[in-house]
């Protein structure tokens, strides 16, 4: 099957992009049955526009180890009454157990 370029008209802002050679080689490569509907302007703001939100950057916690009394940062905040290990002494535990 041979590809050559083609001029296709963007269904968003109604410009005409070439759909390369190369491109249509990596659509049939995939098996996809249509044809792209939009430049590529207007693909990568419909991307940004269905993307997911960024997830918060998680609060750390300073708080004094359990085991050892040295200050560590936790990604929680601990609940009153109860103890916290450092990361140190929280992987000895895990690999113990």
């Amino acid at each position: 099957m041979e590809f050559v370029d083609r001029e296709l008209k963007c269904m968003n802002c109604g410009a005409e992009f070439v759909f390369s050679a190369g491109e249509q080689v990596f659509f049939h490569d995939k098996q996809f049955k249509n044809d792209p509907k939009y430049c590529k302007q207007c693909a990568a703001k419909l991307n940004l526009a269905f993307r997911k939100p960024v997830r918060p950057v998680r609060s750390e916690t300073q708080t004094t180890c359990a085991e050892y009394g040295s200050e560590t940062m936790v990604p929680f905040k601990p609940t009153q009454g109860r103890w916290v290990r450092c990361r140190a002494c929280f992987q000895k535990q895990t690999v113990a157990s």
